[in-house]
């Protein structure tokens, strides 16, 4: 008998088992709750949609992020690596649902939207818990910024059945050390002065 309280996970670890097996595009809520052993109205009251079920699968894997602890001593690299790589290991079981969402939400334009809105939400929050604010303008380009950086070694991830994810922490840590290169350069150009030693030219962000 699942407790009240695990309901959600539960529905949440059916959608997958179901879609690890049989692919995404098909998936319905009824197909679910025979899996997950619920009445079908128990399921619709909290994931109305399979994209619903989607978002609470990535608000677990944030979950697990979050619960993580960080050494705010350390450089911003290491940290954002730390909890970067915490996200890629809480997805490893779930791999084969992954890639089936992935290869088939497509043409799904609801799961899309859905999906996106949750997925920056994701990436401001590992910015948090790596130490670092995503709020303001400067906030919204740091998750832009990490965004770009988890999909190029999402990338990687998806291709990596390793058990050490060894190509995945390569690559991550090759994103981060260009990222780390490029904000660098790109305050040290700020700083300097203009042609007649007043302001630099640049935009200021």
């Amino acid at each position: 008998m699942v407790k009240r309280k695990e309901i959600p996970q539960h529905i949440v670890d059916a959608a997958l088992e179901l879609v690890s097996e049989r692919g995404w595009r098909g998936l319905s809520l009824g197909e679910v709750a025979v899996r997950a052993r619920l009445p079908l109205a128990e399921v619709v009251d909290h994931f109305e949609t399979k994209a619903d079920i989607l978002v609470g699968f990535l608000s677990r894997l944030d979950a697990q992020v979050l619960r993580g602890e960080v050494e705010m001593g350390e450089p911003v690299r290491d940290r954002l690596f730390d909890v970067m790589m915490r996200r890629f290991e809480a997805m490893a079981p779930y791999k084969p649902a992954v890639r089936a969402i992935l290869r088939e939400s497509g043409d799904d334009p609801y799961t899309l939207f859905c999906g996106a809105a949750r997925f920056f939400r994701s990436m401001a929050l590992m910015l948090e818990a790596a130490g670092l604010s995503a709020s303001g303008v400067a906030g919204l380009l740091r998750v832009e910024g990490l965004a770009a950086i988890y999909l190029l070694t999402f990338r990687t991830w998806l291709r990596d059945d390793s058990p050490d994810m060894a190509k995945t922490m390569a690559s991550l840590d090759r994103y981060l050390r260009r990222a780390e290169v490029f904000v660098s350069n790109f305050r040290r150009r700020r700083a300097e002065p203009g042609p007649a030693g007043g302001p630099s030219g640049d935009v200021a962000v």
